[in-house]
Order: C-alpha cells, then sequence, then structure tokens
C-alpha cells in the first residue's frame, strides 16, 4: 500500500524539494504548447513571504505546496479517493488526515483555493507538513485507511515525482502527458539547476520560441502588448519603417516593430521553419545595430534590459539601467511576469548585457551595417560606441 506515510521517508528537505518543484513548472511550461494545459506552476507572490508549488491535471486532481516562513505544508487531492470528502457522509476530511496539523500551517488549508463551493471542508485527501526547523516531514499517525486499496490517498500518484526525482522520471512523465519526445539531456541541465538558455527551451520544444509563437503571445497578452509598445520600444503597430533599406550581405529583411522615436526593428533573413532570423534596429538619426540573434533574444533585451540603447552608447552598470529603475521600483516583478508570460527563458541584466555587445559587435564586419537603396552615401553608422570612461 501507497499512503503518506511511504511518501513521507521519500520526501528531500525542503530547499531541495522547492528547487524541483520550481524546475517542473519550467519545464511544463517550456515543453507544453499552451499555458493553460500546463500541470505544474510555481507563484512566488502567493503571499506575503509565502510561494506556492500548484499541479492540477484537469481531471479533477490536484496538489498544492506551500512554502511559508512557519514552514511547508503539502496538500493533495485525488476526487476519485474513497477519502475524499465528496465520498464520506458528512463531507468531511477523512479523519486523522489532518490531525496534528500545526496552528501556524493549519490556515493554509483554509485559503479559499483550497476550498470549493457547497463543502465546509477543504479539498484534501493526503497531507503532509515540516515545520520550520523541524528535522522529518509529518502526516496524521492515526489515519484509517480504506482497506484492500493500493494509493488509498492518492499520494502515490499526485506526489509520484515528488518521490522519484530522478531525470528519467520526469522525463518519462512529461513524454506520455505531451506525447512527443523530450530530450533526456535537456530535461536533466534544468532539474540540476542550470539556466534555462534558448537554447535548452528550443530543444524541449523547438516551436517554443519560434517568430510566430513569440508574436502570437504578445498578441494575446495585453501586459506584454502594452509594456513592449511603450517601455520596451517594440511596438508591433508600428511596422512602416521611414525608408527602406538594404544589407551589404544581401539578406532580405522583414519590419516587425518599431517605436515612438522612429526606429524599426527588422528581422533579417528568410522564415526558415525552426531557423532563427536576426534582428536589426534602424533608428531615426541615420544609425543601425543588430542586437539580437533571434526574435527571442530581441524580446528578452527589451524586457529585461529597458535601457539598452545606453548600452551600446557605452553605458555600463550601475549606471545602465539605474535611471529606469528609479521611475519604475517595480520593474524586477514585471519582467519576470512577462517573461513568464511570453515563455521566454529567465535572463539576467549582465547576461543580456554581454548577448547585446557580442551581437552588436557582428554588425559591420558581417555585413549588417544597411543602407539606403539606390543613394549614394546612405549607409548607416553604428550605434555600438566604446565604454565611457
Amino acid at each position: 500500500m501507497s499512503t503518506v506515510h511511504e511518501t513521507a521517508a521519500l520526501l528531500p528537505e525542503p530547499d531541495e524539494l522547492r528547487a524541483h518543484l520550481r524546475a517542473l513548472a519550467v519545464l511544463d511550461a517550456t515543453i507544453g504548447d499552451d499555458p493553460k494545459f500546463c500541470c505544474y506552476s510555481f507563484d512566488t507572490t502567493w503571499g506575503p513571504g509565502e510561494e506556492a508549488a500548484l499541479m492540477d491535471n484537469g481531471s479533477g486532481d490536484d496538489f498544492s505546496v506551500l512554502f511559508t516562513p512557519a514552514g511547508v505544508l503539502i496538500r493533495g487531492f485525488d476526487h476519485e479517493s474513497e477519502m475524499s470528502p465528496y465520498g464520506t457522509d458528512d463531507e468531511q476530511v477523512w479523519p486523522g488526515v489532518i490531525d496534528g496539523v500545526p496552528a501556524a500551517l493549519r490556515p493554509v488549508l483554509d485559503e479559499p483555493a483550497f476550498c470549493d463551493e457547497g463543502i465546509d471542508a477543504p479539498r484534501v485527501t493526503a497531507c503532509l507538513w515540516r515545520e520550520t526547523g523541524d528535522t522529518a516531514w509529518r502526516t496524521g499517525s492515526a489515519i484509517a485507511f480504506p482497506p484492500g486499496i493500493e494509493d488509498p490517498d492518492g499520494s502515490g500518484f499526485l506526489f509520484h515525482l515528488l518521490t522519484d526525482r530522478s531525470p528519467e522520471a520526469v522525463q518519462a512523465h512529461f513524454e506520455d502527458y505531451y506525447e512527443r519526445p523530450v530530450p533526456l539531456d535537456a530535461v536533466r541541465h534544468v532539474l540540476a539547476g542550470g539556466p534555462l538558455t534558448p537554447a535548452v527551451a528550443t530543444a524541449l520544444n523547438p516551436a517554443a520560441l519560434s517568430d510566430a509563437a513569440l508574436l502570437g503571445r504578445i498578441t494575446a497578452h495585453p501586459e506584454a502588448a502594452s509594456y513592449l509598445a511603450c517601455d520596451g520600444e517594440f511596438d508591433l503597430a508600428r511596422t512602416d519603417p521611414i525608408e527602406p533599406i538594404a544589407l551589404p550581405n544581401g539578406l532580405s529583411v522583414e519590419p516587425v516593430a518599431g517605436c515612438d522615436a522612429g526606429g524599426t526593428h527588422y528581422l533579417c533573413g528568410p522564415a526558415v521553419p525552426g531557423g532563427p532570423r536576426p534582428v536589426l534596429y534602424t533608428d531615426s538619426e541615420g544609425r543601425a545595430s543588430l542586437i539580437a540573434e533571434s526574435l527571442a533574444e530581441a524580446l528578452t533585451l527589451a524586457v529585461v534590459l529597458p535601457s539598452w540603447h545606453d548600452a551600446l552608447a557605452g553605458f555600463r552598470p550601475p549606471a545602465l539601467n539605474a535611471d529606469y529603475l528609479d521611475d519604475h521600483p517595480d520593474h524586477p516583478a514585471v519582467r519576470d511576469r512577462l517573461l513568464a508570460a511570453l515563455r521566454l527563458p529567465p535572463a539576467t541584466d549582465r547576461e543580456v548585457l554581454d548577448r547585446l555587445l557580442t551581437t552588436a559587435a557582428r554588425t559591420v564586419p558581417d555585413g549588417f551595417l544597411p543602407h539606403v537603396p539606390d543613394e549614394e552615401d546612405s549607409a548607416f553608422e553604428p550605434m555600438l560606441e566604446r565604454p565611457a570612461e
């Protein structure tokens, strides 16, 4: 028989569990094609000092893992379990399941998110907890499980990726759920805490960061579209450049966005399925720069480093982005929210800055400095300047 008692013996330390649950959420969001069908998610702003890992399989089964200053509480619900409040005569939690939950963690069970209308009991068939400073996971000690059932409280299938945290088990789960191959090396990389780089994201889901998918997500997400059109200076409604341009390397250019200062972003080269196109930016003063190796990188740049123009002019941290942060102190939260909404890999200011400078340095030698066709002396000037001393 598999119950919460066996689960408790297999769970890791809270910090390891938290990292694992975050990795599962990252993997699910990246492998899946539609966030609505993802099972695993992680909310870093559940409440003051609280984070929540959530699983909902869309078939009536779910669990939550709440990380609070007082400790961690795990609540699982198997809708087919005989131990469900819906299956008891008095529509109450099965005897013993939540007995012993510490007073500091008990309010978590009563949150509206874990209670259904019309029933005066938390939605729970399995419960575990660990107070801050404790050395072991705890469960109800006097639970009389229904006899003759292998997984009476649902903990065996609800928490199977928490008790078997191997890359192989996680890979098998997502391959079964999404019915397509998932590369083991990429799964292992994310589970080990490695960054979700564009290369890893593409390996997990080749279509996730395609131009069409990204543009579709922007259109479908009002906050992302509004931010990009204003602060990000990447307005999808502005695709009419001031004048036509051509590239020395012969690649075609396609206007994809603009800004109210007269600048234009172009995708360079033919649209090839699965093939990223570099992004070129031209301003209204006859200057230009390659700014990203793909649309995904360009959007990450706009979200993470809205003052990237200053970086090309020579500004570096801590001055870079400082004025913007003074005016928008909530930017880190907005940044994280938008990257998640667009399903872009997390990135730091330094990572984004380094990518920008490396890419911008290719503008002239690789033939990306544009000119106006049929006009003499019409070449643009490169935007990249030496750092200010």
